[in-house]
């Protein structure tokens, strides 16, 4: 099929927006559990509010916010209760969709298990702080969203008279499936079970792995390197072009300015950008969310590389690439491509609670506890040398202030190695969950090591996918893992 006649065909998907945001914040920066698919319109549980201490490490603190949560008691008998679900917040909004949806509502029904969704401080609104300077972000960290779980764990089961014949499980995806997994460490007299979906355990500054995933993910998919070769040579023509004939080249990528009036920085973001695109596309790559524009949902690794690799006369590599970049654009409702690093720096900077979509305060806690920053000099030769690690740190300072080093954040991810663990965290009763294409696999268990901490590594599946509702398009390993995962719960409930 020729290149154009392919194009037309994704493009009957895409309708061209002639509004919205222009500027992509950080795509595919982090993991971001999306909505749940198959939702069909079902009754969603109104919010509930709890009172919430804001340091839970000060004795002498006595301030209070209130944090949202969600509950679905559809499932459980008072009278003779089962188990608590619950489901743990993270770096967005809490989704009440996940209230009726999700692998985890079908073990609840099976389990008659009480479901609870409990929002992450200072995401969504649960707003601990009037706005979100930076001094009032000192109380947003991990360790005080564990507390936040175990205060409100202990003060459900005072308000159900459960006290001593509860049994918790977290479930979580993401950053979330690292937390239910500390929550289950930390608090184990309150939590008997987790199940940790894609959580990235150790904290690394410099994760130079995660392009590695990128590019084995685009292997794995396609059986070969016809798409890697593709991608780098189309790298190699744009940076020859960023020489030779920047005009056109903003052309093809419509840019929102010309390259003429770039900085070294607007530079470095718009490669960022490019590899930003794969990162999206690899990451959550077929999974079952909703949320995804059904014009969209052919856009795959499968489909894009067949797109890179379709043979034309000219061999024009870039133009395949900025035929891609122009369907995220449009995926994204943006008319053009911002790559200005001033703008990036502004979104940032927003302190705001009402025009925040949680991005500064997630870049907070990379720069104050995980780092995570996804580094190009790993797989240099496929999207270029040109977001390095300082690249990262100088937005930290930028945003944040100048203490906001790389010895500063490098201590942070310390801290946390150290106090949680790492790869080798001392836990049991947990079940560690990831998917070969997924990225954040790289810092995650994916190997068993003991019979009460299992490893399920589902081969060919992206970012948290066993947490979403079975499809009848799902390969059978991933239809296996969740029955894995159901009969653990079974198996450890039974125990507890």
């Amino acid at each position: 099929m020729h290149l154009k006649l392919i194009l037309f065909v994704v493009f009957n998907f895409v309708i061209l927006c002639q509004c919205g945001r222009q500027f992509r914040l950080g795509r595919g920066r982090h993991g971001n559990l999306g909505s749940p698919g198959n939702y069909a319109g079902e009754k969603l549980p109104n919010a509930r509010w709890f009172k919430q201490k804001l340091d839970h490490f000060s004795r002498t603190d006595l301030r209070t916010w209130q944090q949202r949560y969600f509950v679905n008691d559809s499932f459980f008998d008072y009278n003779n209760p089962g188990p608590i679900f619950l489901m743990v917040g993270g770096e967005g909004a809490a989704d009440p969709k996940w209230m009726v949806k999700g692998a985890w509502i079908e073990y609840a029904k099976r389990f008659k298990a009480l479901c609870i969704n409990v929002e992450h401080r200072y995401y969504g609104d649960s707003h601990p702080t009037k706005d979100l300077t930076t001094k009032n972000l000192q109380y947003l960290s991990s360790n005080q969203a564990l507390a936040d779980l175990a205060n409100f764990i202990t003060a459900m089961n005072e308000k159900l008279k459960l006290r001593y014949r509860a049994k918790w499980v977290a479930f979580g995806g993401s950053y979330p499936g690292s937390l239910a997994a500390w929550l289950r460490m930390k608090y184990p007299h309150l939590v008997s079970a987790a199940v940790s979906s894609s959580g990235p355990l150790l904290a690394k500054v410099n994760f130079m792995e995660y392009y590695e995933v990128v590019v084995e993910a685009l292997r794995e998919k396609t059986g070969g390197e016809d798409c890697v070769n593709q991608l780098r040579l189309a790298h190699k023509q744009i940076e020859a072009l960023m020489h030779s004939d920047p005009v056109a080249l903003g052309k093809e990528f419509r840019v929102c300015k010309p390259f003429s009036n770039a900085t070294e920085n607007d530079i470095r973001n718009f490669y960022t950008s490019i590899a930003d695109d794969f990162a999206d596309l690899v990451q959550y790559n077929e999974d079952n969310r909703i949320g995804k524009d059904e014009r969209f949902r052919n856009i795959t690794i499968n489909s894009v590389c067949k797109m890179l690799m379709e043979e034309s006369c000219d061999n024009f590599a870039y133009k395949r690439l900025a035929a891609f970049n122009s369907i995220m654009l449009d995926k994204a409702n943006e008319t053009c491509m911002d790559y200005s690093y001033s703008s990036l720096i502004d979104s940032y900077t927003k302190t705001g609670l009402n025009n925040n979509d949680g991005a500064r305060q997630w870049l907070y806690q990379t720069c104050t506890e995980f780092g995570f920053y996804q580094t190009s000099p790993a797989e240099a030769e496929v999207f270029g040398n040109y977001f390095t690690l300082d690249f990262f740190i100088q937005q930290c300072q930028e945003v944040f202030g100048t203490k906001f080093d790389r010895a500063f954040i490098e201590n942070g991810a310390k801290w946390s190695n150290e106090y949680y663990g790492g790869l080798d965290i001392s836990v049991d009763h947990v079940v560690f969950v990831h998917g070969s294409v997924d990225p954040w696999h790289a810092l995650g268990i994916i190997v068993t090591q003991d019979h009460n901490t299992p490893a399920i590594f589902i081969q060919g599946t992206a970012h948290c996918a066993n947490m979403y509702p079975a499809s009848k398009d799902d390969p059978p390993q991933l239809t296996e893992a969740r029955l894995e995962i159901e009969q653990y719960l079974a198996t450890w409930l039974e125990e507890l």
